[in-house]
């Protein structure tokens, strides 16, 4: 499995706009992060976990050419924005694409994208099929399976998910030892480490920290970084030896 890191920024990517901090200003590309998703290509197909405002742009620069399902975190903008530009491989494909997602994000999909699930069907609307998704597996085919991981994001429920020796988990503040107890044994885990300071709804670094020396994988990578965490020079030299900084464009196997 490949796994290719789409975004690793915040809900409003770096640089921010009208922003002109250091990291905002810098001209290191490992600065510039879109905003979070990754995806995964197994046994040659694409899957795609959140399709952010950004996935227009991270699809082309990956230049995929196709794409079998999208599988949602949860249902804020900056994880669902871009479902729109399914279309496009729906007309090269020419067939629906599959989602899973949690009912709570079924019912934002229906909203934000009406048109999609209208009666009247306008000519070259996205065409999804909707597969929802618990905390139980879920098989996207025959014989791949994901793991939902449950955790919190302040108060509302965020899925992660296992995928053999993967886990991939952002958005999360709270994880019930259970769900830690599904990550342990994976070799490579991705965790949300918003920055150093404490945050209502993201774990900061110790609590990244914690979080992977519980879990225990072989490496891990920390994403959705904010601009207030520091420049990638100053990151990557607070990390433990088994730690690593999550940038856009980045891909490994596991």
């Amino acid at each position: 499995m490949k796994v290719t890191i789409l975004g690793s920024g915040t809900s409003q990517g770096v640089p921010v706009i009208a922003c002109d901090c250091e990291v905002c200003m810098s001209t290191n590309s490992e600065d510039k992060r879109l905003r979070s998703s990754i995806m995964l290509t197994i046994e040659g197909k694409n899957y795609v976990i959140d399709s952010g405002p950004d996935f227009r742009q991270q699809m082309l620069r990956e230049k995929v050419q196709t794409l079998e399902g999208i599988l949602f975190t949860h249902e804020h903008k900056d994880h669902i924005a871009g479902l729109d530009d399914v279309r496009a491989f729906n007309f090269k494909q020419k067939k629906s694409l599959n989602v899973y997602c949690s009912t709570n994000v079924e019912v934002a999909l229906k909203r934000e994208f009406h048109y999609v699930f209208s009666e009247y069907q306008y000519p070259g609307i996205p065409k999804i099929d909707i597969n929802l998704i618990d905390n139980n597996d879920f098989y996207v085919s025959h014989n791949v399976k994901f793991t939902p991981i449950q955790v919190y994001h302040y108060k509302m429920p965020v899925f992660g998910f296992r995928v053999g020796d993967f886990t991939y988990i952002t958005d999360a503040k709270t994880i019930s030892d259970k769900e830690i107890d599904k990550v342990k044994g994976s070799k490579v885990v991705i965790i949300n480490a918003l920055h150093e300071k404490e945050h209502i709804s993201h774990f900061n670094l110790r609590e990244a920290i914690d979080f992977i020396n519980k879990v225990n994988p072989e490496k891990a990578y920390l994403t959705h970084i904010s601009h207030l965490f520091g420049k990638v020079e100053y990151i990557e030299s607070i990390l433990p030896e088994n730690v690593f900084l999550a940038t856009d464009g980045l891909s490994f196997d596991v």
